[in-house]
């Protein structure tokens, strides 16, 4: 079956054609045509350079407008992408890119200093983003077609590059369109292969569901485009649209945050529960617990009058265009949550992995339901491995178009995945009640066998334990058959107490009793370990648990 994505990209472009796509926030915009005539460059580069469709293209960079032109230069083409997080350390750049079988890299000066070609044999050229400088070249083709290109596209295109001019690759929805390594909480990356009909299930579905954006929209890309999350949902599924989308390409902190936000005024933000949590922990919570403002919320008038005013200054943060916030990639703590419910914030919980290119479950946040994370999108179909699945947890099977091919040039991965019929164990424990709507338990690696045979799955201490005064972040291990919780206190929000990091480190140890209180006899805590550092994370802030065990 021909593909959709292509389809849609193209006419996107050419009916946005003088409105901007594509901005650096303080930086360069392309607008759609400008955008296309990248487009049409790169098709020219690449069969000067002898390039053809499923040959791999990697890009290793941090978010910008000329990453997404990149980007959409190799997809457009037929050529598979692989996108890689420019966080990696050398050494696994390599390696990655030496796995895929890439014939091109994209890259930024900085890294490309630090890469050994002898270790990428398929590699025929680096180039840096932006201005195609060639940085290695293994035959002289590729700096030969660089040099020539502004030349060629003269002669193709001898008048002004137009709408009608552009001429796109015609895929398969089963043809193989990125390989998306996984950033790997629980160890090695994974090599996922996602079809355009994987990204086609997630766009398509998206484009039905959220239908408030509309053509010169603005969005704020702060995920990173190395992953699905940010890539699909932060970047095709807007330029669909023929919204203009602005790459932070930077640290996310508050300042530049709220200043971002200013500018694009979004009425869709994506993100991870950090953001948001960080907001309501540390600009919300302090005022809520002054006396005056615990007196004023007991009087049923005036708790609603604060919490409408509560509601608009969030929304003002983000911009004062909001009408959805979605998260995605980690738990939303549950004190958040339960006060952004409260007070009717446009916020919704979303779920999905890379495997689904990414999306697996999403729901309107007016319907949402606490703690869940909505229900299964449109055509996928869902199994849990579980005598009661309204209440007994068990493993989460998928099957539909947004499952992956498998993981590349790993064939015992795939089968411990896929079973023949196409159904994939996502390795999640979940629950789902009798209307679709779905609650994740746990991770499957994650779950710890109890004394007397018990399930213990630590994500669900990590939450009533994650609610305690001071506490920053946790993660639950086993250790020689007894549970203990490594804890990252909260010393911003101690410090503002008055507190040393001392105090901080007493205070969060003497929670113990407290916390197990809270839990089942069964999975109750031995001991608190502080840590001063915070957790090393994901770029989709998982902790990647497997470093503490």
């Amino acid at each position: 079956m021909k593909d959709r994505l292509i389809e849609t990209i193209s006419k996107s472009i050419a009916a946005n054609w003088n409105r901007d796509a594509l901005s650096d926030f303080h930086g360069k915009t392309f607008t759609y045509g400008e955008l296309a005539a990248r487009i049409a460059r790169f098709h020219i580069l690449y069969r000067a350079a002898g390039l053809k469709p499923g040959d791999r293209v990697a890009i290793c960079a941090r978010n910008s407008a000329e990453w997404a032109a990149t980007f959409l230069g190799a997809l457009t083409y037929g050529a598979v992408v692989v996108p890689l997080l420019h966080e990696f350390q050398p050494g696994n750049i390599v390696h990655l890119v030496a796995h895929s079988e890439a014939r091109l890299l994209f890259t930024e000066r900085s890294i490309a200093d630090n890469l050994d070609m002898e270790r990428m044999p398929d590699v025929e050229g680096v180039l840096l983003l932006g201005d195609l400088e060639v940085v290695a070249d293994r035959d002289g083709k590729l700096q030969s077609a660089v040099d020539a290109l502004d030349s060629m596209f003269t002669r193709i295109y001898p008048e002004v590059y137009k709408p009608e001019d552009i001429r796109y690759a015609t895929p398969l929805s089963s043809d193989l369109a990125l390989i998306n390594y996984t950033s790997g909480s629980t160890g090695n990356s994974k090599g996922v292969m996602i079809t355009y009909g994987n990204l086609w299930g997630n766009i398509g579905f998206a484009l039905g569901q959220i239908d408030f954006l509309h053509p010169g929209d603005g969005m704020l890309s702060m995920l990173p485009l190395a992953h699905m999350y940010g890539l699909v949902f932060e970047f095709l599924f807007p330029l669909c649209k023929g919204c203009h989308i602005t790459f932070l390409g930077r640290v996310p902190s508050p300042k530049v945050l709220l200043e971002a936000f200013a500018q694009v005024r979004p009425q869709l933000v994506i993100t991870v529960p950090l953001v948001i949590e960080k907001i309501v922990r540390g600009k919300v919570f302090p005022i809520l617990k002054k006396p005056v403002v615990k007196f004023l919320t007991s009087i049923p008038g005036i708790r609603q009058l604060i919490y409408s005013r509560i509601r608009k200054q969030l929304v003002s943060a983000l911009g004062g265009n909001l009408r959805q916030l979605i998260l995605g990639g980690a738990p939303l703590t549950a004190d958040v949550e339960e006060f952004l419910r409260k007070i009717k914030f446009p916020f919704t919980i979303g779920y999905g992995m890379t495997e689904c290119a990414p999306l697996v479950t999403y729901e309107w946040w007016s319907t949402q339901r606490p703690h869940s994370c909505g229900r299964v999108v449109d055509g996928m179909q869902v199994r849990i491995d579980s005598p009661d699945p309204a209440n007994v947890p068990g493993v989460l099977y998928l099957k539909g178009p947004n499952v992956m091919k498998g993981y590349f040039k790993n064939e015992e991965a795939t089968r411990e995945a896929l079973s023949d019929d196409g159904w994939l164990n996502t390795g999640d424990i979940c629950t789902m009640d009798r209307d679709g709507y779905l609650y994740i338990r746990g991770r499957e690696k994650n779950m710890i066998l109890g004394p007397s045979g018990q399930n213990i799955y630590p994500e669900e201490v990590e939450i009533v334990l994650n609610d305690l005064p001071l506490v920053g972040e946790s993660i639950v291990v086993d250790r020689g058959g007894k549970l203990v919780a490594l804890v990252h206190p909260d010393y911003e929000a101690a410090r503002k107490l008055g507190l040393t990091e001392s105090q901080a480190d007493e205070k969060v140890s003497a929670l113990l009793p407290q916390l197990n209180k809270s839990l089942p006899s069964y999975a109750r805590v031995s001991e608190i370990e502080i840590h001063h550092d915070e957790f090393e994370k994901t770029p989709k802030h998982s902790i990647r648990r497997f470093i503490y065990k």
